[in-house]
């Protein structure tokens, strides 16, 4: 009687079971951009059907290491996550490493489910570059052992903390705001559930409360250029706004275009600062004045990071926040002589 051996499956018996060729499925598993989305999904769905991905894992286990970094991020087209993701793919590259990314909505449950997918594809270490307010604790128990970084704000969710110092990115704009003579500083905060915007919001309240200045209700937007212009409506029909710090840019050119439809002039009426410095707020009408923060540069830091820890499992690793910085442009000014 013939023997038969057990053996775990092989890049071909993925490609059967996907119909695709074996090239395909190897471009597939390396993440090359070149393939079709139906593809890929097929694919992976033949890969984790047959245990393919498991059974590279165990390989990996054998020789020490997959160098393969995991990547968590959120299912949108803004700024700070591309050039973030691009930060983080150059300094992986630099680094000898490829890189497996991830996307998530925001829900706890979809959270947990793609950092579990990273930890089960064997990676030697993760970037969550993600809000986890609300699946923190999940997170943290699926990540205990894999070394892990994050960049959004939250240093009780993994072994390093890299980014951009929130709270003085607030103050910078809301001092700029004051010292040119506003009474106050109104705000367009990002989403509640984000810990950069929580950080922001705490720190420009903070900053008007020590300056003695009355502190205005808050305005909450998405990121988005369009719920920047719908708080922008709301505040440009308020003749006591003359100063507004917006969460993003982006949201900032909405809230720059609502004003302006509202008949309300910049700066010469109504002062607006931005937060990230995106390639485009030198260049709206008129060029935003705006606090810099440079994604890719953590994307790079938040590699640097990942690696070092990867070598050195335990190793002390306090937050690394970059000091952002304050870009004077044409959006701001005194307020209007009474």
């Amino acid at each position: 009687m013939e023997r038969k051996f057990n053996r775990g499956p092989a890049m071909r018996d993925v490609a059967r079971a996907a119909g695709v060729s074996a090239q395909t499925v190897s471009r597939v598993l390396s993440n090359h951009p070149n393939v079709q989305e139906s593809t890929r999904q097929r694919v992976m769905a033949a890969a984790d059907e047959l245990g393919y991905r498991r059974n590279n894992m165990a390989r990996a286990l054998v020789t020490g290491r997959s160098k393969t970094l995991g990547v968590l991020t959120l299912a949108t087209n803004n700024y700070s996550r591309s050039s973030l993701a691009l930060g983080v793919e150059l300094g992986a590259r630099e680094a000898g490493y490829t890189v497996n990314s991830v996307t998530s909505g925001l829900s706890a449950e979809a959270l947990t489910g793609a950092v579990s997918r990273l930890v089960n594809q064997g990676v030697d270490g993760i970037i969550i570059a993600a809000p986890l307010r609300d699946a923190a604790s999940t997170v943290r128990r699926l990540t205990m052992r894999v070394p892990t970084v994050n960049t959004d704000g939250s240093s009780g969710i993994s072994d390093g903390l890299v980014g951009v110092d929130q709270d003085l990115a607030a103050v910078l704009a809301t001092r700029h705001l004051l010292e040119l003579g506003h009474a106050t500083v109104w705000h367009v905060a990002g989403p509640e559930d984000w810990s950069d915007s929580a950080a922001r919001l705490g720190s420009w309240r903070r900053t008007l409360e020590e300056a003695g200045r009355e502190v205005p209700p808050e305005l909450h937007g998405d990121w988005s250029p369009e719920s920047g212009y719908r708080n922008g409506l709301v505040l440009g029909r308020m003749p006591e706004v003359t100063a507004i710090l917006v969460a993003s840019d982006e949201m900032a050119f909405g809230v720059i275009r609502a004003l302006s439809e509202l008949g309300r002039r910049i700066p010469e009426d109504v002062s607006v600062v931005g937060i990230d410095d995106i390639d485009l707020a030198a260049y709206s009408n008129p060029p935003l004045t705006t606090v810099r923060q440079s994604f890719e540069d953590t994307g790079r830091r938040a590699v640097t990071h990942l690696v070092e820890l990867i070598a050195n499992p335990g190793m002390d690793n306090p937050p690394d926040l970059a000091a952002p910085v304050l870009v004077v442009r044409g959006s701001t000014a005194p307020p209007p002589a009474a």
